[in-house]
């Protein structure tokens, strides 16, 4: 399979520049957190959907999503002035479906298991263009760009923990780390009640979960309940593992980066957090992405009580 190469990924980097934030690296103790919450839309998602409609240039897109890519899809297609349908499931916090309507875009709610399948029907229907929020290699190569910046930032890194749902950010994040520091281990996180990618690694071949299985988990996020075939290839070939959390490791996690990093995130955004704390990574100068901080109010009050 063609993987995305550090050239797509230094070419998306020239794309999105003055459209995402280059955020920086914040010391949490022995380690550090690349915090992704503090882009505009509140997650990493901005790097690939604009790049994505930089490559693509549509009429009009739609996507399906959990609310991130949502929201980063409306943004890149009011930045390009194209029109946006994001499909979400049934569940997805208020504040994840009035931000995506804050761009312009029009949301349609559907059963969790709809969401691609009606993605598709209105791409047919209205002759929109697809974007996927994970299956696609401009969208992966946009989300690399976090890796270009980590290794510049931090040349004499060891260890990286990325988040995984459909496996975007950590293909893109490997792809580049891989690419310029060989010796760097890569590690995916995912929760325990979600972590389908975990076990298609396991089984060499891509594992599908039941959406009423990684409904479970408070990680919205990461509800994805398979990666691609694309993403999972990019999974294999660079990445050392999967680490699994708990749920309370993600709600200590959250907890943990608003008491002492001072950043107010998702519990999907805390996974790689909650992986380092746990104890459970190797020791090395280790970064952690702190994917996303679009968090329903009343959860986070729940969560930081």
């Amino acid at each position: 399979m063609d993987l995305v190469t550090i050239d797509d990924i230094r070419e998306a980097a020239e794309r999105i520049k003055g459209i995402a934030v280059r955020t920086p690296l914040l010391r949490m103790g022995e380690s550090w957190l690349k915090p992704e919450s503090l882009q505009p839309v509140g997650s990493f998602k901005i790097r690939g959907a604009y790049n994505a409609l930089a490559v693509l240039r549509p009429s009009g897109v739609v996507t399906h999503s959990s609310g991130n890519h949502g929201q980063a899809l409306a943004c890149a297609a009011a930045e390009f002035g194209v029109p946006c349908t994001v499909v979400v499931p049934e569940g997805t916090p208020a504040v994840k479906k009035a931000a995506i309507e804050g761009w312009g875009a029009e949301v349609v709610v559907v059963p969790p298991d709809q969401r691609e399948v009606m993605a598709e029907r209105l791409a047919a229907e209205r002759g929109l263009t697809l974007v996927p929020p994970y299956d696609h290699r401009a969208i992966i190569a946009g989300q690399g760009t976090i890796g270009l910046e980590i290794v510049d930032a931090l040349p004499d890194v060891e260890v990286v923990l990325v988040p995984v749902s459909g496996g975007g950010l950590a293909s893109g994040v490997a792809a580049a780390v891989k690419a310029l520091r060989p010796d760097v281990r890569v590690y995916g996180v995912e929760p325990e009640l979600a972590a389908d990618a975990a076990e298609s690694l396991a089984a060499g071949r891509v594992v599908t979960w039941e959406t009423s299985r990684t409904f479970r988990t408070i990680a919205d996020g990461l509800r994805v309940n398979r990666v691609s075939e694309l993403t999972f290839a990019h999974l294999r070939e660079h990445l050392e593992g999967i680490v699994t959390v708990s749920e309370d490791e993600l709600r200590g996690a959250v907890r943990h980066l608003a008491r002492t990093a001072r950043l107010v995130t998702e519990p999907s955004g805390a996974a790689a957090t909650a992986a380092l704390l746990s104890g459970r990574v190797p020791a090395g100068r280790t970064v952690a992405v702190v994917s996303g901080g679009n968090v329903d109010p009343e959860l986070f009050a729940r969560i930081y009580a």
